[in-house]
């Protein structure tokens, strides 16, 4: 018996995803303008769709941001 394919998320859960990702960012002041959901993805043959996120471009000092606040919680 061959195991079920896992289901593909759906577009609520790649928006509730996204809107998740973005309140946290914000929450230690990091903004990624281009964040969200990757179109393309719903266009693949292969099922189950990847449901993936666009996190888009980001400067240095965003980045440098992002990377300092990885390690902290790493860190912790």
């Amino acid at each position: 018996m061959r195991d079920p394919q896992p289901s593909a998320p759906t577009a609520y859960d790649m928006e509730r995803s996204v809107g998740e990702l973005r309140t946290a960012l914000a929450a230690h002041g990091i903004t990624l303008p281009s964040l969200r959901v990757d179109l393309p993805t719903f266009a693949g043959t292969y099922p189950p769709s990847a449901g993936l996120i666009a996190l888009g471009n980001c400067n240095t000092a965003t980045a440098s941001k992002l990377a300092a606040v990885l390690r902290e919680a790493a860190a912790q």
